[in-house]
C-alpha cells in the first residue's frame, strides 16, 4: 500500500469537468442560434438549427466558452496549481488567440479575395468560384464567451 487515495470513479456524465465543457458549448450556440434569429428574423428554421449545431463565429464565442469552461473546471477539481490546469490554461489561450486572430484574419482576406475575385470576373469576363469566408470573433464575442464558461464551470464546480 503506497498510502496514495485513488478518487471514487464518477463517470464521464457525472464528471464537472466534461459537463461544464459540454453545457458551455451547448449553451452558448443556444444563444448565438437565437441572437441570429432575432437579428434576422427572414431566417429559416434549417438556418436556425444549423448555426446550433455547427455554425461558428457570433455572440458569444463557443470556442471561448467551451475553452475557458474546461479549463475553470480543471482548476476547481484538481487544483488551479496543477499541471493539467496549466496545460487547460494554455490550450485555452491558444484556442482564443486562433478564435480572435487567425480565423478573423482568414474571413477577412478570404472577404477581400471575393471581392477582388467578383470585380475581375465583371470587368474582364474570368469566371471566379468564391472561397469560403470563415468568421472570427471580435473581442467582445470573445469576452462574452469566456465569461459564459467561467460561471458555466463555476456552477458545475461548486454546486
Amino acid at each position: 500500500m503506497s498510502g496514495v487515495v485513488e478518487p471514487e470513479p464518477i463517470g464521464l456524465f457525472g464528471n464537472p469537468v466534461f459537463l461544464s465543457a459540454v453545457f458551455s458549448l451547448v449553451v452558448a450556440q443556444f444563444i448565438k442560434a437565437i441572437i441570429n434569429l432575432f437579428t434576422y428574423p427572414s431566417r429559416s428554421f434549417k438556418e436556425v438549427v444549423a448555426t446550433f449545431l455547427w455554425r461558428t463565429g457570433g455572440m458569444p464565442s463557443s470556442h471561448s466558452s467551451l475553452a475557458v469552461a474546461l479549463a475553470t473546471a480543471i482548476g476547481f477539481k484538481r487544483g488551479f496549481g496543477s499541471d493539467v490546469f496549466v496545460l487547460a490554461l494554455f490550450f485555452a489561450l491558444i484556442v482564443i488567440r486562433d478564435a480572435m486572430g487567425v480565423r478573423r484574419s482568414a474571413g477577412v482576406q478570404a472577404r477581400a479575395l471575393n471581392q477582388l475575385g467578383k470585380a475581375l470576373q465583371a470587368r474582364l469576363g474570368i469566371a471566379y468560384h468564391p472561397v469560403k469566408e470563415v468568421q472570427g470573433h471580435s473581442p467582445a464575442q470573445v469576452v462574452v464567451g469566456a465569461f459564459l464558461g467561467f460561471f458555466i464551470a463555476l456552477a458545475f464546480s461548486t454546486i
